[in-house]
């Protein structure tokens, strides 16, 4: 199948079937050209972009990503190895959401005592959003 296509069936867009291609995460042989020098996408691109469609809905990264397309790939996608990559992937959603519950207390913090009559300062500067040199 033609770019157009294979945009259009995964979702994709050109230029990001172009950029997975230039950064190795699918591969097309030579044979997968036309005469026109037209690149011919075969089924397992479609299937390895879905994958990483897939993938990336999780907030996986592209480099983690790849790490696990190449374990499908080699039919070493235990659950124990993939297990493990998600148990990480969690981890790091954790640590992402405690990082955000403390920005938000800071800013509700901020809002409060701006609401409260503590902000802004003297020269009607709100403090939340500008720092103070004294």
């Amino acid at each position: 199948m033609l770019i157009g296509e294979l945009s259009r069936l995964s979702g994709f867009s050109r230029h990001t079937i172009r950029y997975y291609e230039k950064e190795g995460l699918i591969t097309l042989g030579r044979k997968d050209r036309q005469v026109n020098n037209y690149k011919d996408y075969p089924e397992s691109v479609l299937q390895r972009l879905l994958h990483l469609k897939k993938l990336k809905s999780f907030g996986f990264t592209l480099q983690e990503s790849a790490e696990l397309l190449a374990l499908i790939e080699e039919d070493l996608a235990t659950c124990q190895r993939v297990s493990h990559l998600v148990e990480q992937k969690l981890a790091d959603i954790d640590r992402k959401i405690s990082e955000l519950q403390q920005l938000r207390e800071q800013l509700q913090s901020g809002v409060e005592r701006c609401l409260n009559g503590e902000e802004p300062g003297e020269d009607r500067v709100c403090t939340m959003v500008v720092s103070r040199n004294k």
